[in-house]
């Protein structure tokens, strides 16, 4: 005679109760993972909320130009430096000394942008600076031809004619605004140029990540420029302004190079027009200097065209 035999029910993991809700939370917190570009796009965001300050800054430390230069790059450098010893110790270093004259080029074009930066904010309105400087793309178009061979395609050669157009307008209205000055248009130009220079040479060393050199360059130029600037003549009040003023621009490097390992250059430049936006924004809100409708109408045909360019690669890069 047969046997009747029960089939026992699926067992379900024991799961203790005082233990329950850290279950709930780790399945919850597997299930909810971050994905790489979010990532990107997060740590991006950062370093550019970290940039938009930088401007303000210069307006806010009461001393001259040169000075003011000398700390942001000095602390700065140092704060990367100590950064990337403390969490990497020396092979990033040791990997961008074996670069050779590619990275002395781009930490040379790195720190010349720094030291320019903080003179054109002086001779300038800030709304001329960063406008201008968010042309660096077309200057990375024309060196990318010039030294690396490659081709200018139809977009590139509309974004440079639209962001010249751009440019023409924002030099026509400095002489009717008020902070504005050609000098200091010229000088936020070499900022863009210097620094576009500085990523195209490194664009030839992919493998290697580049930020080891930033500290380096801003602590030698730091000290090249010295004699020439009063750094002791800083007030003890300005301290904690020259502090945070090289905190923002540590941890706007940092983010800034992290953020492309997970997300495409074409976001990147997006996001970072962000700067260009909210900077001016800001130091109009906190100091109340007027960009004036010349430089907004100008610096709204460089973005608008910069903003188009990027967006028709990002569409034709997801169709493919």
């Amino acid at each position: 005679m047969a046997v009747a035999t029960a089939v026992p029910a699926r067992v379900q993991p024991y799961v203790p109760r005082d233990t329950e809700g850290l279950y709930l939370w780790r399945k919850a917190r597997h299930e909810c993972r971050m994905t790489p570009h979010l990532k990107g796009i997060l740590i991006t965001l950062t370093g550019v909320a970290c940039v938009v300050p930088d401007s303000l800054f210069v307006r806010l430390i009461e001393a001259d130009a040169l000075t003011v230069a000398f700390w942001r790059l000095l602390n700065a450098g140092l704060l990367i430096g100590l950064g990337l010893l403390v969490w990497q110790g020396t092979a990033p270093f040791r990997a961008v000394m074996r670069t050779g004259w590619t990275g002395v080029i781009y930490g040379a074009c790195t720190a010349l942008s720094g030291v320019m930066f903080v003179l054109a904010v002086a001779n300038t309105s800030v709304a001329n600076v960063v406008f201008i400087i968010a042309s660096m793309p077309v200057f990375a178009m024309i060196f990318s031809r010039v030294f690396l061979g490659e081709p200018i395609t139809r977009r590139m050669l509309l974004t440079i004619c639209a962001v010249a157009a751009g440019l023409g307008v924002i030099a026509y209205g400095s002489g009717e605004t008020k902070g504005a000055s050609i000098k200091g248009d010229l000088m936020a130009l070499v900022v863009s140029a210097a620094f576009a220079a500085g990523l195209t040479a490194a664009r030839q060393m992919r493998h290697v990540s580049m930020v080891a050199a930033v500290p380096f360059a801003y602590i030698a130029v730091a000290l090249a420029i010295a004699p020439f600037a009063l750094p002791l003549s800083v007030q003890p009040a300005q301290v904690p302004l020259l502090v945070l003023h090289a905190g923002f621009i540590a941890l706007s490097s940092i983010f800034l190079a992290l953020g492309p390992r997970y997300i495409t250059s074409a976001e990147v430049a997006l996001l970072v027009l962000g700067e260009s936006i909210f900077a001016p924004l800001l130091v109009w809100f906190m100091l109340g200097e007027d960009p004036g409708p010349w430089t907004l109408a100008g610096g709204g045909v460089v973005l608008g065209a910069l903003f188009a360019s990027n967006v028709y690669v990002l569409v034709r890069r997801r169709r493919a």
